[in-house]
C-alpha cells in the first residue's frame, strides 16, 4: 500500500534502489531493469552527470553510483515532476529552477548582465513583477502561451501588410490587388540541424533530454513549423541527404512546394535546399556552387550553395526574375581565408545567374548560416559591399571568438588567380584571357617602369568588392534595450550567424543606408518574424527543445517585388 501509485512491475523490483523525493514523490529502481533512465541535461554541482529522461539500455547497463554525500542530494535544489507510468521524468515548467541546472558557459555569459538572473528570482518566474527591459516574446508567454513555448510576433513595415495575414489566405490577397501590379511573397531561411552532425556533436546538447533529440522526435516539429510559416520559399540548410530523399523532399512537395536540393561535397551527408510554392513561383534555372576545389590547396573544405532564378506566377512583367541563394559558409573560426572565399565564390555565381540584359541585376535575396556574427568583417563586406583586408588576422574575419586563435594575416590576395574570380567577386575568364594576351603585347613592348608598378599594384590589392547593394532583413538588436538578437542556442554559444539579406529598393524604409537601388527594380521589406533574446530560450531550456528542433530558429521576411 505504501507504493500503490507506482506501476506494477515497479513495485516488485525490490528494495535496492529507494530514494525519497521531499517525503512524498518516490523514485524506485533496481539493477536488473532493461528499460530504464537516461542521465542527460542539467545537474548539481556535486553529481557527475545531469537529470533522468527515459531511454532504453541493455540489461548490463549499471546505475551510476553519485548518490552521496545523502545530505547533499537532499537539501539539493532540482527537483522531478511526479513519477508517471511510463518511467519518464520531466520538469514540470519550462522555466529552469536553479543556476546549477544551466550548462557552465551560459552561466559565464548571463553573470553580470542582469540581476534577475540569479536563483532566487527564476525560481518563480510567472510571479516577477515586470521588469522594464522584458522582451515582447516573454510578456505573450505571461499571457497565457502554450507551455513550453515562446511566441514570435510579426514586425511590420507596411502599413498595409499591417492588415494582412501573411500565413493565410496569399493566394486572395495577391487577386485582391491586380490593380496594384504587386506581388508579395514570403522568404524562411532555416537551419534544421543534421542528425548526423548533432550525433557528432553530441556535446553541444548535454542540456537537452534525449528523447528530444532524435530525428523521429525533431522531424515532425520541424515539418510542423514550416507548415505553420507557410513561406512561398524555403532555403534550409544542413538537410541530410538520405531524410531528404526519404521524407523531406516528398513532405514539402505534399504542402505545394518544388525542391532543388545540393549535397556537399565531401564525407558528411548534408547540404542545401531551396524550395518554392509552384503557386507563386516557376524555376528558370537552378545552379549549385561547390566551394571544393581540387586544384586549389586553400578550398579544401566541402562547403556549398545553391542559387536558383525564379519567376513569379502574378502581376509582373514577362522578363520579372528574382535570385534566389542559400548557402552554409565554413564553421571553423580560424579560417576567414577561406570563409571569405567561399562568400566571393557564391557572389559571382550570383553575379552570373542575376545579371540582365542591360548590365543591371534582378532582385537578389541571399540567405544562409554564414557562421559570422553582426560587425565582423565578413559580415560587414556583404552589407556594405567593400573590404580593405590589409593586416586582418584570418580568426577576426568571422567574429566568432572574442579572442580569436587565429593569428596569421591575410594572404594578398587571398585566392589564387587560377580561381577564376576577381576582387570585385565575379568571374573573369574573359577577362583573364584579355589580360594574357595584353601581358604578352606588354612583354614584347618591353614597358617602363611606370606601367610595371601600375600593374603590379592592381594585382596585389587588398581591396574587396561586390557589385550588390545588400540590406539584412533584421537588425540584430532590440531597439529598446540593445540586447543581441539570437538566432542559434545550445550548450556552448548563443549567437547571431544565420542571415536574409536582399537587394532592397529605393523606397525601402527597412533598408539600411547606402543600400540603394542598383538593380532592375528592387524588394520592399514589409515584415519579418521576430527573433528572441539568448534568456528568452533558456527559458524553454535553449535549443533543440520540446517544440523547436533545431539548434537554430527560422527566419521569415516578407518582401514586394518593386518592378522598374
Amino acid at each position: 500500500g505504501r507504493h500503490s501509485m507506482l506501476p506494477r512491475h515497479v513495485q516488485r523490483l525490490g528494495r535496492d534502489w529507494i530514494t525519497h523525493w521531499n517525503g512524498s514523490q518516490i523514485l524506485a529502481l533496481n539493477s536488473p531493469v532493461s528499460s530504464c533512465m537516461r542521465w542527460a541535461g542539467h545537474y548539481p554541482p556535486w553529481a557527475s552527470f545531469p537529470l533522468p529522461v527515459s531511454a532504453d539500455f541493455s540489461a548490463n547497463w549499471r546505475f551510476p553510483p553519485f548518490f552521496g554525500p545523502w545530505r547533499q542530494f537532499q537539501n539539493s535544489s532540482w527537483h522531478l515532476d511526479n513519477y508517471t507510468q511510463n518511467c519518464c521524468f520531466h520538469l514540470p515548467n519550462p522555466s529552469m529552477k536553479s543556476e546549477g541546472e544551466e550548462p557552465l558557459t551560459k552561466k559565464r555569459r548571463l553573470s553580470g548582465q542582469d540581476e534577475s538572473s540569479a536563483p532566487e528570482q527564476e525560481t518563480n518566474l510567472p510571479n516577477q513583477k515586470e521588469v522594464p527591459c522584458l522582451s515582447i516574446a516573454q510578456n505573450e508567454e505571461k499571457c497565457g502561451s502554450k507551455k513550453g513555448t515562446i511566441k514570435r510576433h510579426w514586425e511590420y513595415f507596411c502599413q498595409q501588410s499591417k492588415t494582412m495575414k501573411i500565413t493565410k489566405n496569399k493566394g486572395s490577397d495577391q487577386s485582391s490587388r491586380g490593380s496594384e501590379a504587386t506581388f508579395d511573397f514570403t522568404v524562411m531561411s532555416y537551419n534544421i540541424l543534421s542528425q548526423n552532425l548533432l550525433e557528432d556533436n553530441s556535446h553541444l546538447y548535454r542540456h537537452c533530454r534525449q528523447r528530444l533529440l532524435f530525428w523521429t522526435y525533431r522531424f515532425p516539429n520541424i515539418l510542423q513549423e514550416i507548415k505553420e510559416l507557410d513561406a512561398d520559399v524555403l532555403c534550409l540548410q544542413e538537410v541530410q541527404e538520405d531524410h531528404y530523399r526519404r521524407e523531406i523532399k516528398s513532405s514539402l512537395e505534399c504542402l505545394g512546394y518544388h525542391c532543388e536540393y545540393k549535397m556537399r561535397t565531401g564525407r558528411k551527408p548534408d547540404g542545401c535546399a531551396i524550395c518554392f510554392k509552384t503557386s507563386k513561383f516557376s524555376l528558370i534555372s537552378s545552379t549549385p556552387v561547390e566551394f571544393f576545389r581540387r586544384d586549389i590547396p586553400l578550398l579544401d573544405r566541402d562547403n556549398v550553395g545553391l542559387v536558383l532564378l525564379l519567376q513569379p506566377r502574378f502581376h509582373c512583367k514577362a522578363n520579372a526574375a528574382i535570385c534566389i541563394a542559400n548557402t552554409h559558409l565554413l564553421y571553423n573560426p580560424r579560417r576567414g581565408d577561406i570563409k571569405l572565399t567561399q562568400l566571393a565564390m557564391l557572389l559571382a555565381e550570383i553575379a552570373s545567374v542575376a545579371s540582365q540584359k542591360d548590365g543591371s541585376f534582378c532582385p537578389i535575396i541571399i540567405c544562409g548560416d554564414f557562421n559570422s556574427v553582426p560587425g565582423s568583417p565578413l559580415y560587414r563586406f556583404i552589407k556594405e559591399g567593400k573590404l580593405n583586408y590589409e593586416g586582418l588576422a584570418i580568426g577576426k574575419v568571422s567574429g566568432q571568438e572574442q579572442y580569436p586563435r587565429g593569428q596569421r594575416i591575410l594572404s594578398i590576395p587571398i585566392w589564387p588567380k587560377k580561381l577564376g574570380i576577381s576582387q570585385n567577386c565575379v568571374y573573369e575568364i574573359k577577362q583573364q584571357h584579355k589580360e594574357e594576351n595584353a601581358g604578352e603585347k606588354l612583354e614584347a613592348a618591353k614597358p617602363d617602369n611606370t606601367q610595371e608598378i601600375v600593374i603590379a599594384s592592381e594585382k596585389l590589392s587588398s581591396k574587396l568588392r561586390h557589385h550588390f547593394k545588400l540590406s539584412s532583413v533584421y537588425s540584430h538588436y532590440f531597439p529598446e534595450t540593445g540586447i543581441p538578437e539570437v538566432t542559434t542556442c545550445h550548450s556552448r554559444s548563443a549567437v547571431t550567424v544565420d542571415y536574409i539579406f536582399y537587394s532592397a529598393a529605393n523606397d525601402d524604409t527597412a533598408a539600411q543606408p547606402g543600400a540603394e537601388d542598383s538593380f532592375c527594380g528592387g524588394l520592399k521589406l514589409l515584415g519579418r518574424l521576430a527573433l528572441l533574446t539568448e534568456k528568452d530560450l533558456w527559458t524553454v531550456n535553449g535549443l533543440p527543445n520540446e517544440n523547436n528542433s533545431s539548434d537554430h530558429l527560422p527566419l521569415l521576411a516578407e518582401f514586394r517585388l518593386i518592378e522598374r
